[in-house]
């Protein structure tokens, strides 16, 4: 059989050398979600985000532009913020040394600066981030490489999103974080799988029907999307009757989304989850080789209506019960691939996601092409060597 319509082999989904290979290929080089432009709508708000190593924050500036730095004091490296998100009232101060900072990350206030010989302020403001807006949520990238923008990559699906009115929307709590034991890919996987629905969540699927369906983006394949339509939804689930009952018209959607679903993928470990009541997004933020923290939050239009928050609380009954259903699917997953004794899988021709992220992973990382696991210690130089043989 060939690659293409095989799974990765399990121990990519084990190694902790396999997984530093994915640090710097998979994760650092693509945009990472930091929160919503609503999130810091005055002057010396911020917000935080931490992945790997890696600290950043996020800030408005005096002229209500947004700025990115990493989150590093420039004379020791302490940690300047330590909350999720906050206003500074004037500056950023150093919390170990009392160093100050304005919110362009520009040095203003070093104490006793008469002891530091030859000292250039302006030599040691923050470091800045890499930054994109789009459609109101801000991203950054923290390694150099040639990743299209957010923009680019959403590029066949804007006419689609243009009505949700994303930047117009406002956090409907606060972020948070749900820890599973599992690698990042098992939840970006089961993320994108299509064929469990039916199986696996008997109230989803009574939910969407026939209607799911998935498809792999046209401009090389940057965005996964995957869709349902609750019309003619299948009225035996408590949650779904009162969701459907509930959920009042979106003047600002088409009739055809006004029970519509709809989820996009970006690559690798961002989920974005619309509905027409609200959207939130999942991060898949990889800890180890086998443990993963998802970091989601939900935002909506203004809408004071209370069939609106009705229904919002209702797709969120709706989703923890899909989600607890996942949580046991993708745990049973990882502890058979433990095993050891999970080469690779079958794909069918319509798992065109799955497809698509197994090809992405071993183009990114060539040593996943091999079936059987090599040491640990050598899998670092073995995936040099085959990436200088496919360049």
């Amino acid at each position: 059989m060939s690659d293409l319509y095989k799974s990765l082999p399990g121990w990519t989904y084990s190694s902790e050398a396999f997984f530093e290979l994915e640090k710097t290929e998979l994760i650092l080089k693509n945009w990472q979600l930091v929160c919503h432009l609503s999130n810091i709508p005055k002057k010396g708000d911020f917000f935080t985000f931490e992945i790997f190593n890696e600290r950043i924050f996020v800030i408005r500036d005096d002229g209500y532009n947004v700025n990115a730095f990493h989150n590093l004091c420039s004379h020791r490296g302490t940690k300047l913020i330590d909350e999720i998100s906050g206003t500074l009232n004037g500056k950023i101060t150093c919390p170990y040394h009392a160093w100050g900072y304005n919110f362009q990350g520009e040095l203003i206030k070093v104490p006793y600066e008469n002891q530091f010989k030859n000292l250039n302020k302006s030599n040691h403001g923050l470091q800045s981030v890499e930054l994109e807006i789009f459609q109101g949520f801000i991203f950054v990238k923290l390694l150099a490489s040639d990743t299209p923008s957010v923009q680019e990559q959403f590029a066949p699906y804007l006419h689609e999103i243009k009505p949700y009115r994303f930047e117009e929307m406002q956090p409907l709590g606060r972020v948070t974080m749900r820890p599973r034991k599992v690698n990042w890919k098992q939840i970006a996987d089961n993320y994108i799988d299509a064929l469990h629905i039916p199986v696996a969540h008997s109230g989803l699927s009574n939910l969407v029907g026939k209607s799911y369906g998935v498809e792999v983006s046209s401009n090389n394949g940057c965005i996964h999307k995957m869709w349902g339509d609750g019309k003619n939804i299948r009225k035996d689930n408590l949650s779904n009757i009162l969701y459907d009952k509930y959920l009042p018209p979106m003047d600002h959607l088409p009739d055809d989304k006004q029970r519509y679903w709809l989820y996009y993928r970006l690559w690798p470990n961002l989920a974005f989850d619309i509905y027409p009541e609200q959207m939130d997004f999942m991060q898949f933020i990889p800890i180890d080789a086998q443990t993963t923290m998802i970091r989601e939050i939900a935002y909506a239009l203004p809408d004071s209506r209370r069939e609106t928050k009705a229904a919002q609380y209702l797709n969120w009954r709706i989703n923890r019960q899909v989600n607890n259903e996942d949580t046991q699917l993708i745990n049973w997953v990882q502890e058979g691939m433990n095993t050891n004794k999970f080469k690779d899988g079958p794909l069918a021709e319509t798992e065109i996601c799955l497809i698509d992220s197994a090809i992405k992973i071993r183009n990114s990382i060539p040593i996943a092409s091999m079936q059987i696991a090599p040491k640990e210690s050598e899998i670092k130089k073995i995936n040099a060597e085959l990436m200088s043989l496919s360049t």
